[in-house]
């Protein structure tokens, strides 16, 4: 008897780096359901997709319901979803504060939960969550983007420790600038200046991420937990 195909779940899967990641574990054998706040407008043969607002603790356990009554099991939880404002500190709304944290970082925490509660049935489990490089440059102009994703990157490093038992790993990608919503909305010049810190000089691209996730969520990889990897080439700051 064949063995089931793998499942993924990509959070912010409708567009961006989320829909390429979708498209890149289709085309590696899984299963992928995505979420997002608002109905994807695309369709792939082995893809479905559920609109949930990962912050929403109740809309995430409906989520995990709908993944366990149609496939019975989770191997990858892909964290991606994410919200960003770019403010200096004394100009940022605590209601902009407030909508980082909740879907950066409780969004992340409800997800990876879920996930883990459910990847411990089989004892395997590849959860991979997704920093910034905003967060070693100390980012001027994103104090609450880089406290949230400062945040992503110290749950995730716990609970790698938590969850070890059941054969679930838990690791950070940090991408360098790609060209998405997130980064056309950043003021002139100001892509340009992030673009110049980094060693490659260069944009960032959907492969460099990919390479990355393809290490983290191969079966030998299972001594690799807790690490937070930044692409680009962070200098040190």
């Amino acid at each position: 008897m064949n063995e089931p195909k793998p499942v993924a779940l990509v959070t912010g899967a409708r567009k961006g780096i989320g829909r390429s990641t979708v498209g890149y574990l289709l085309d590696r054998g899984y299963q992928v359901v995505g979420c997002s706040r608002r109905d994807a407008d695309w369709e792939a043969d082995g893809f479905s997709h559920v609109r949930a607002d990962v912050a929403d603790e109740s809309q995430v356990r409906t989520l995990f319901r709908t993944i366990r009554q149609r496939y019975g099991r989770l191997d990858v939880a892909i964290n991606n979803a994410a919200v960003t404002s770019m403010n200096h500190v004394l100009l940022t709304p605590a209601a902009s504060m407030a909508k980082m944290m909740n879907t950066n970082v409780v969004g992340t925490f409800l997800v990876s939960r879920e996930a883990a509660k459910l990847m411990r049935r089989r004892r395997f489990g590849r959860i991979v969550n997704f920093s910034s490089m905003a967060v070693p440059l100390r980012l001027a102009g994103q104090s609450a983007y880089v406290a949230s994703k400062a945040s992503v990157e110290s749950l995730s490093q716990v609970m790698a420790r938590e969850v070890a038992d059941y054969g679930i790993t838990v690791n950070v990608i940090g991408p360098s600038p790609i060209d998405t919503d997130m980064t056309r909305g950043l003021p002139p010049g100001k892509l340009e200046e992030l673009v110049g810190a980094l060693s490659i000089g260069r944009m960032g691209t959907f492969a460099d991420v990919a390479n990355v996730l393809d290490f983290f969520l191969r079966p030998e990889s299972d001594a690799v937990t807790g690490q937070v990897l930044y692409l680009g080439g962070i200098p040190n700051v």
